[in-house]
């Protein structure tokens, strides 16, 4: 088949440009139209449900919210994981789906159960959904502030209902966007804050005053009343417009005189109670939002959507109001991009002046070089085909040299085939011949085209199989990791089938343009003179045949210190660590920060504005930083009051000076917020930190998660699991999760005084709600603004005696105080509840730094032995980043033999010997020397990255390999008809002969094959852009293994080929 289309290329050029133009065509078009990103989407298919309990607290939730709610999720259908999180007033359940379960069906499900359950929840509870979303959605972050001089013109709460009612109403239409989160400020209110003293002084109660409410502020319609021609309708008009409207609002009448809300409360603007706060550069409080991407969107059209929508939204906003973005992912993802087409071009670059200087010939680089835009815009087109994005891994791993590997073989051989005078044709090869002998030279001797093209039809045809086996080994070593799943599959699944698409188009061209091309393009005039290239390579002969004989005459020997070496290099291997994958450097930064367990709001904003000022004093690098405190109006992400994460916006690298590194300038950082008394702080990256918390609920890289029954318990193990780690190296940053010590007035109901009294705990839970934490009782518009009216207690009277004295309403018309019936006094109560799979848990979670993750782990594990006695019922397991690195380990121990036992197979198709497939099988161990001594050398860890890069290794090594067999056997097999040599020689030096002039001969395609493909990955290796990081050490192991697999594949091969040959 593949001389049928060599053959049907070289007889129709025409139709093959064309179909190459048509390639170019769709390729440009697909790129064009191919979403990019920085990197792939590895979030879980996710479904949040969010419950807002106010009245509640974080056990009592756990009890009447998140169990129920757990326990009838549990049953639907491809659920992997469950979590949850209870808190004062709030519950988060996040269950995670399986990969393959379409999101909008998992939700639908999801909506079902919770629909059936509301009924059987507490009242005043409201469940939602969180938005369809991903560790990569929140796309844009921005601030609502007053400009320099308009300070005093704006306040919180106006700042608020602009984001509310202006930037996010009009935001949240914008195509491919979920949700738009507003975080900070004040959310208007309007607030009847009620007077004890006066209630109690008019004899009206708080429940008197909420019915009150509810029951004169709606319109009525009264059908329509005709009148002589016309038509009217009725309408009762009885919504209230303005806060004197609410204040004579009539509760009830008194010995004739009407009580009215006015005469008990004071009607004023006041503002819901707030979990969360966001100030900015030191300056302080302002107002954030942030707008999530839908999931499976283009984030490049989405952003680009949602700046069009901003620019337009603030033409509307008031004179001397902005909107600032502090994160934006644009500048990551076209850093990203700039490192990916930087490498992919010095690459490209770096090989086509390998391949002229080895071919010597213009003509015959440049018919190799058109190979790598055409295989590239193959591999587009395929990306768009089946739905792969553009990113640093999908297009890390490309190398140009592998994919012109087979174009290589081709054009060579035809190039040297042609130069050498061996035509096929007899009557050409008879025209040359005597040519050379009337002139005593060779001569400027010319092929016709016909004569050109039976020639390269000869030289491809005898080639095909090398070249094309060649290609087929590394797309098919590639397969495997096609069968990554989970965390590890989304990450290199992508770039696994973009290297396969390229290497395809590769493949497909070198049976058909490359023929065609090298037709058409190369010199039809036989060149003798020797170029530079050929100076090169006798100079490399002259040094090699010295070497190849000692290492001939000393086989047994070279053998065994290969062997030895290749032991050496697995011992060592023990020794390189691991981790996940390597960090990328966004750009920015996020801190962790946290003080102690009860820390007031105003208390963070307040030390966040503290620790603002200090970093942008010391710091320059810092363009921005914005801090956002507690949790926003949707809790996706369910901090407490006292944490909050400090987003650092920098400006490019080249601008530092504070530090070279981003750990450097990290760790310089966390020094000075140490400063601050009562703060703990750790530096992370928004999407790295985003991605750990959504993919393990747990924001730092690697948790110690334990599981039991009893809180007191688990904070206790958890407390000495800190202090027998913080001494690890590498260990960074311990955070132990807060679920005990949140302070807490407790009122403790008397139920024999209350049925004396013949008071319920309904009637008075419900005062107790209303009266300080609040009950809307209607709503006021402005427009089309729609703002709550609250029933609260005034501020002023929000203390312990109020709540002592709270006017309880007997049945006879009387009132008691709360204390004549409950017990009121301080006591710590849980601050959170956790749980996943349903069972209690709490964590102690790290950052590693300075380290590798594996080695810090098992250092870890080694004291958790020695020293943790959990008591019985209680276990503890490890996540984040060590979890994903078990799981992909574990993965990657079945893909590697499975991708080596196809490469067997392969090479045995190819060389029909199972001897000489071992004998080629050999490049692999001596390949994988290199890889693990260029991790070592560079101080590298073995990662996910590193073990692909070992797959493809493997694939390109054996190449040399194919090349070198294939020269032997053909020898082999021209020494049977040379009777007269064979005569001459004995086995054993007829053998030597044979390795000699065969490695002599394919000494140039051996150092080109290699050259190309460690050249090609060069620009990754030494990379310091953005996103490099990921593909160091993938590009470096490739680039160590190929150094020691050919120098070795030119000494060991011939050794182990002469031990084992005895023919």
């Amino acid at each position: 088949m593949f001389q049928k289309l060599i053959t049907y290329s070289i007889r129709h050029k025409l139709v093959i440009g064309v179909l190459s133009i048509a390639l170019a065509i769709w390729g440009i078009w697909s790129l064009v139209h191919l979403p990019f990103d920085s990197t792939p989407d590895i979030t879980d298919n996710q479904v949040q449900v969010i419950t807002q309990a106010p009245s509640l607290g974080a056990q009592e939730v756990e009890q009447y919210v998140t169990t129920p709610v757990e326990m009838a999720l549990a049953n639907i259908p491809r659920i992997q994981e469950r979590r949850s999180i209870s808190r004062s007033g709030l519950s988060v359940i996040t269950l995670v789906f399986d990969d393959a379960a379409d999101i909008y069906w998992a939700r639908s499900q999801v909506s079902q159960v919770v629909e059936q359950l509301e009924k059987e929840l507490p009242k005043n509870t409201e469940t939602e959904m969180g938005p369809i979303a991903t560790g990569l959605g929140e796309i844009y972050h921005y601030t609502i502030r007053a400009k320099e001089g308009y300070e005093h013109q704006y306040s919180l709460t106006q700042l608020r209902t602009m984001q509310d009612w202006i930037v996010r109403k009009q935001l949240s239409g914008t195509p491919g966007v979920a949700e738009v989160s507003g975080w900070g400020g004040y959310v208007k209110q309007y607030e009847v804050a009620i007077n004890t003293d006066q209630l109690n002084a008019s004899g009206v109660s708080v429940s008197e005053v909420f019915d009150a409410l509810q029951r004169n502020n709606a319109n009525t319609g009264g059908s329509y009343i005709e009148q002589n021609s016309n038509q009217y309708y009725i309408r009762g008009i009885g919504v209230v417009k303005n806060l004197e409207d609410v204040a004579n609002i009539t509760v009830k009448t008194v010995d004739g005189t009407p009580v009215k809300v006015g005469d008990v409360a004071k009607v004023q603007l006041g503002h819901a109670t707030r979990f969360g706060a966001v100030t900015r550069n030191g300056e302080g409080e302002v107002v954030a939002g942030i707008a999530i991407m839908l999931k499976g969107e283009n984030f490049q059209e989405v952003i680009k959507n949602v700046k069009e929508r901003i620019s337009l939204i603030q033409k509307s906003l008031p004179e001397g109001v902005v909107i600032e973005p502090f994160i934006d992912r644009t500048n990551l993802v076209d850093r990203v991009e700039g490192t990916i087409a930087r490498n992919l071009i010095e690459g490209g670059l770096i090989v086509i002046f390998v391949l002229v200087i080895f071919l010597g010939n213009w003509r015959a680089g440049l018919v190799v070089a058109s190979v790598i835009p055409l295989s590239m815009l193959f591999a587009f087109g395929m990306m768009k085909t089946f739905g792969i994005d553009g990113n640093l891994m999908s297009l890390g791993a490309i190398d140009f040299g592998m994919i012109v590997d087979s174009a290589v073989i081709i054009v060579e051989a035809v190039v040297t085939h042609i130069n050498t005078g061996h035509f096929s044709q007899p009557e050409v090869r008879a025209a040359y011949l005597a040519q050379c002998q009337n002139d005593g030279a060779a001569p400027p001797f010319a092929l016709t085209q016909k004569q050109m093209d039976e020639e390269v039809h000869f030289s491809a045809s005898r080639i095909r199989q090398s070249a094309a086996f060649g290609e087929i080994i590394i797309m098919i070593v590639y397969i495997p990791l096609m069968t990554l799943v989970g965390i590890e599959g989304k990450m290199f699944r992508p770039m696994a089938l973009t290297v396969f698409f390229a290497i395809l188009g590769a493949f497909i061209l070198s049976l058909t343009y490359v023929p065609m091309a090298s037709s058409l393009m190369l010199s039809r005039k036989v060149h003798t003179r020797k170029t530079f290239s050929d100076r090169v390579i006798e100079k490399l002969q002259a040094w090699y045949r010295p070497v190849l004989d000692w290492v001939l005459a000393r086989n047994k020997d070279v053998i065994t210190g290969a062997v030895a070496l290749f032991c050496v290099s697995v011992v060592g291997f023990k020794y390189l660590g691991g981790e996940f994958i390597p960090s990328l450097e966004e750009g920015d930064f996020a801190v962790e920060m946290s003080m102690s367990q009860g820390t007031s709001l105003s208390q963070m904003v307040e030390s966040c504005t503290k620790a603002e000022k200090l970093l942008k004093k010391e710091y320059p690098e810092i363009k921005q930083v914005v801090s956002r405190i507690g949790s926003a109006e949707i809790p996706t992400d369910p901090m407490p009051v006292e944490r909050a994460d400090i987003m650092i916006a920098l400006k490019p690298k080249a601008e530092w000076t504070s530090a070279k590194t981003t750990p450097e300038l990290m760790e310089k950082m966390e020094e000075t917020l140490s400063a601050i008394p009562g703060l703990e702080a750790e530096i992370s990256q928004p999407i790295q930190m985003r991605n750990n918390e959504l993919l393990t609920g747990i924001k730092q890289d690697v948790a110690i998660k334990i599981f039991g029954d009893d809180l007191d318990v688990l904070t206790q193990q958890a407390g000495k699991v800190k202090k027998m780690i913080e001494d690890v190296p590498g260990v960074s940053g311990i955070f132990v999760e807060e679920v005990a010590g949140l302070p807490q007035i407790q009122v403790k109901y008397n139920h024999e005084k209350m049925a004396a009294y013949g008071v319920s705990v309904d009637d008075i839970s419900e005062i107790l709600e209303t009266t300080f934490a609040g009950a809307v009782a209607g709503s006021l518009y402005e427009g089309d603004k729609k703002f709550d009216i609250v029933l609260r207690i005034d501020p002023s009277q929000r203390n312990v005696e109020t709540l002592e004295q709270l006017s309880i309403p007997l049945k006879d018309g009387t009132n008691i105080p709360l204390s004549q019936v409950a017990d009121i006094d301080y006591s710590p109560a849980p601050a959170q509840v956790s749980h996943e799979d349903g069972a209690r848990r709490i964590y102690v979670g790290f950052n590693v730094k300075g380290r590798d993750v594996q080695s810090t782990v098992e250092d870890i594990q080694e004291i958790l032995d020695e020293k943790l006695k959990l008591p019985d019922g209680y276990y503890y397991n490890y996540g984040g980043e060590f979890e994903n690195l078990q799981s992909a380990t574990n993965r990657l121990m079945v893909v590697i033999p499975i991708a080596l036992v196809i490469i067997l197979l392969l090479l045995y198709a190819t060389v029909k010997n199972v001897r000489e497939s071992l004998f080629v099988f050999s490049a692999i161990p001596l390949a994988a020397i290199g890889g693990v001594w260029a991790l070592w050398l560079r101080g590298m860890p073995f990662s996910i990255s590193a073990g692909v890069g070992f797959i493809a290794l493997f694939g390109v090594a054996v190449l040399n390999g194919i090349v070198l067999i294939g020269q032997m056997n053909q020898m082999q097999r021209e020494e049977k008809t040379a009777d007269k040599l064979s005569a001459s020689m004995g086995v054993t030096e007829l053998i030597h002969h044979r390795i000699i002039e065969s490695c002599m001969v394919r000494l140039r395609p051996v150092l080109m094959t290699a050259l190309v493909a460690s050249m090609g990955f060069l620009p990754m290796a030494l990379s310091q852009g953005d996103g490099a990081e990921v593909q160091r050490p993938l590009a470096t192991v490739v680039i160590g293994g190929l150094i020691t697999s050919t120098l070795l594949t030119l000494l060991v091969l011939p050794a182990i080929y002469k031990t084992f040959t005895k023919k």
